[in-house]
């Protein structure tokens, strides 16, 4: 059953892409940090696809990546010197620079940062995330408890924080209400729905206006 609440958390969810999230984390998780570096860059060549592979190298898989060919790991879990794809991407040969530069791709030194600090973990893997069972998160601390307002709140605060910055203030009812309508409804709100929404002062009047739209004929479109 959608409700106020089960929004929100969607809203949340559609902002992820724009948070680099775990750039800045000690801890690299493979599907959010790693999976995106080898997909890009990677795949075409080492991937799932055995008639696009190339040298019998996998990298979208553990058995694949820690499996030995010719001497050689691609990669091996917590050892950067063993590892061959550390010493590929590194590489200032361009016989053996990898992705080559005839694939026109290329690692910033952030992506290189991130597969670096992977391998040192450890290098796990994760299954595609549909099939990974969700895990409740524990709720950070924040150095502003008095502006969170419910769990999801401290998530975005923590991660501004980290990045010395600080949250706009809280937009204009006629803001909140638009923003609603679009993303629920396809469309911008009626007057009569402004009226209403900016009449009531209830503590739970943002709530209900998203359930009178929620509960609209035009919900989805």
């Amino acid at each position: 059953m959608w409700n106020h609440k089960t929004f929100l958390f969607f809203c949340f969810v559609g902002l992820l892409p724009l948070c680099p999230e775990g750039k800045a984390e000690d801890k690299i998780e493979f599907n959010r940090d790693v999976r995106p570096i080898l997909a890009a860059n990677c795949f075409e060549c080492h991937g799932f696809d055995a008639k696009t592979r190339k040298a019998e190298m996998r990298l979208d898989t553990a058995e694949g990546a820690f499996a030995e060919h010719d001497g050689l790991i691609a990669i091996k879990p917590g050892d950067l010197a063993a590892s061959e794809l550390w010493s590929r991407v590194t590489s200032a040969d361009n016989e053996v620079v990898m992705p080559p530069p005839e694939s026109k791709k290329t690692l910033t030194a952030e992506q290189k940062d991130t597969l670096r600090r992977w391998i040192e973990q450890g290098a796990p893997y994760q299954k595609h995330w549909a099939f990974e069972s969700p895990k409740s998160s524990e709720v950070p601390g924040v150095s502003n408890p008095s502006w969170v307002r419910n769990p999801v709140d401290a998530f975005i605060l923590s991660k501004l924080e980290k990045r010395n910055l600080t949250p706009q203030r809280e937009a204009d009812r006629e803001i909140l209400i638009r923003r609603v309508a679009f993303t629920v409804t396809g469309l911008p709100p009626k007057i009569a729905e402004v009226d209403e929404y900016l009449k009531d002062m209830s503590s739970d009047a943002y709530e209900k206006m998203v359930d009178r739209y929620l509960a609209s004929p035009h919900f989805g479109e």
